[in-house]
C-alpha cells in the first residue's frame, strides 16, 4: 500500500531577536521509488519567521538544504548571518535531510538492529540527494498549497544550497524546475565527472592547502611528525581515545579535514601546538579535541554515502573506494600523501588528507563505523544507482540561478563547478577568492544578499 504523505505542526517558540519559530513533522515513504512499500520516516524541518510577518501567509519560502552528506540543518541562536537577511523576504525552512538530526537519523545503534549488512545497504542506499528531493516536494506541497483553493499548483519556492545543499538542488532541478523559483548555490555546483577525476582534483586541492598550512606554520612540520611517530609506537598503533576508537597516524591526518574552512589552518595548528602533556604523553584535553574535530561516528552517512554521492549518471559503475584506489594507484599523489617516508627521515612534511573516506576507517579506528563495515562494502560495490542529475533537463532549465564559486574550494572543484553553470542557461557565477568552503557560514549575509540579487538581476555580474 503507498504511503500517504503526512504533515504535524509542532513545537512554536519565540527566539532572541524577534524570531518565531516553528516545527514540522513529516511521515514519509522510505523507497519513494517503490510505492508498494509501506515503510516510512520522519522528517523534520523549523520554520523560521520575523514575529512581526508571522501571519502573512503570503510571505514567500526559503527552504535550505545543508552540506553533508549527513549533516542536519544548523541550529539557529539568532537573526544573525544568511538567516537574518533572508528573513527580510523570506519564510525560512531549516530542514534535516533524512537521516540527519531529527529526521529518523541513521546511526550505529540504529544501523544494528537490522538483520544484516545486507538490509542496512538496502536501507541507506534511499538516503541521497534523489529521494531528498522527493522529501522536499512532499513537503512543500504541504506547506504551500492554497488552504482556499485545492485546485491550486502549490506555490514555488526559493532553495538555498550550501555544499552537498547544492548537490540536490542540482537534482531539484533536473527533476522538479517548476516547483522553484530561484536557486542559490554556495560551494555546492556538483560535478559531473567519474568519481576517480573527482577525487584526484580533491587531492590535488588537498595538497595545496597542506603547502599553504606548513609555509604558514613552517613549525609545525617537526610536530606533526613527532606526533605520528608518537602513534606509530604505540602498542596497538594509535592511542585509545576516550569515547572509544584508536588515534591512529591516519586518522590524526584526517584532521585535514579542517583546511577547508576559512579558520581551518588555525584551528588545526593551535591543536598541534597543544598536543603534549608534561612527560611526553599526548594529552587528553588534545585528544578529546580530536575526537570533537571528527564527526565520522555520530554521522555515519557521511562515511557510508560519500562517494555513492558521486554515482550521478545511471551508469553501471561501482565507487570501489576510490578515495583509496586514487591514493594507492596515482603516483604523484602516492609520493604527496606518504606520511610514513615524510616520518622517516624524509624532509617532506608529512600531509594530512581531507574529505577522503576510506575502507579502513571501519577496521576499529572510529568505534561506532566498525559495526558497519559489512554495508560499507556492500554499497562501495554496488552498480544499480538511480540518476542524481539530468543534462538535458538542466541545459534547458529555466529557473534564474546564483552560485558562490569559492576560488581555492578544497571540497568542491571549482573547474567541475564552472562546467556545470556553463551548462545551465540561466546560472550566473561569482567566482571569488575572498572566502573559503565555509563562506556561508563565515559572512552570509553578505553572500545570501549577493546571490539573491544576482537572481533578480539586481546584481551587475561580469559579462
Amino acid at each position: 500500500m503507498a504511503v500517504s504523505p503526512e504533515h504535524v505542526p509542532g513545537e512554536v517558540v519565540q527566539l532572541p531577536g524577534g524570531i518565531t519559530s516553528i516545527d514540522h513533522r513529516f511521515t514519509l515513504p522510505l523507497r519513494w521509488t517503490c510505492p508498494s512499500s509501506d515503510a516510512t520516516i520522519t522528517v523534520f524541518a523549523r520554520e523560521l519567521v520575523l514575529g512581526r510577518n508571522a501571519k502573512d501567509q503570503n510571505l514567500p519560502m526559503c527552504i535550505f538544504l545543508q552540506g553533508g552528506p549527513g549533516f542536519p540543518s544548523p541550529r539557529t541562536m539568532g537573526p544573525g548571518g544568511w538567516v537574518g537577511r533572508a528573513l527580510k523576504d523570506f519564510r525560512v525552512l531549516l530542514l534535516d535531510q533524512r537521516g540527519t538530526g531529527k529526521s529518523t537519523p541513521v546511526t550505529a545503534a540504529g544501523m544494528a538492529l537490522m538483520e544484516s549488512p545486507e538490509a542496512q545497504a538496502e536501507y541507506l542506499g534511499h538516503f541521497r540527494s534523489d529521494n531528498i528531493v522527493s522529501d522536499c516536494e512532499a513537503i512543500r506541497k504541504m506547506l504551500l498549497a492554497d488552504p482556499n483553493d485545492s485546485e491550486a499548483a502549490p506555490k514555488k519556492w526559493t532553495v538555498l544550497g550550501q555544499s552537498y545543499g547544492g548537490f540536490c538542488l542540482a537534482t531539484y532541478l533536473s527533476r522538479h524546475p517548476d516547483a522553484i523559483e530561484a536557486g542559490l548555490f554556495t560551494g555546492g555546483l556538483p560535478p559531473l565527472r567519474d568519481v576517480d577525476e573527482i577525487y584526484r582534483a580533491t587531492y590535488r586541492r588537498c595538497a595545496e592547502r597542506n603547502r599553504r598550512y606548513y609555509a604558514r606554520y613552517p613549525g609545525d612540520v617537526s610536530k606533526v611528525k613527532s606526533i605520528l611517530q608518537f602513534l606509530a609506537e604505540q602498542p596497538r598503533g594509535g592511542m585509545p581515545l576516550p569515547g572509544g576508537g584508536l588515534l591512529t597516524p591516519r586518522r590524526f591526518l584526517q584532521l585535514g579535514l579542517m583546511l577547508g574552512g576559512s579558520a581551518g589552518m588555525e584551528s588545526l595548528h593551535y591543536m598541534v601546538d597543544e598536543a603534549w602533556e608534561q612527560g611526553g604523553a599526548l594529552a587528553y584535553c588534545f585528544l578529546r579535541a580530536v575526537e570533537n574535530a571528527q564527526a565520522f561516528d555520530t554521522n555515519p552517512i557521511y562515511t557510508l554515502l560519500h562517494e555513492p554521492i558521486y554515482m550521478w549518471d545511471g551508469a553501471a559503475a561501482a565507487p570501489r573506494w576510490s578515495a583509496q584506489r586514487v591514493l594507492e594507484a596515482d603516483a604523484a599523489v602516492a609520493a604527496a600523501f606518504d606520511w610514513r617516508g615524510a616520518v622517516n627521515g624524509g624532509s617532506a612534511p608529512a600531509y594530512f588528507t581531507g574529505e577522503m573516506v576510506y575502507r579502513w576507517m571501519l577496521d576499529g579506528d572510529y568505534a561506532q563505523l566498525e559495526g558497519l563495515k559489512g554495508a560499507a562494502e556492500l554499497l562501495a560495490e554496488r552498480t544499480e544507482w538511480t540518476v542524481l542529475y539530468d543534462k538535458d533537463a538542466l541545459s534547458k532549465c529555466q529557473v534564474p540561478c546564483a552560485a558562490a564559486v569559492y576560488y581555492d574550494d578544497m571540497y568542491v572543484e571549482r573547474e567541475f563547478s564552472e562546467e556545470l553553470a556553463q551548462l545551465m542557461p540561466d546560472c550566473k557565477i561569482w567566482v571569488t577568492n575572498e572566502y573559503q568552503h565555509s563562506g556561508l557560514r563565515d559572512d552570509g549575509a553578505i553572500i545570501f544578499e549577493k546571490l539573491l540579487g544576482m537572481t533578480r538581476n539586481e546584481v551587475m555580474v561580469p559579462s
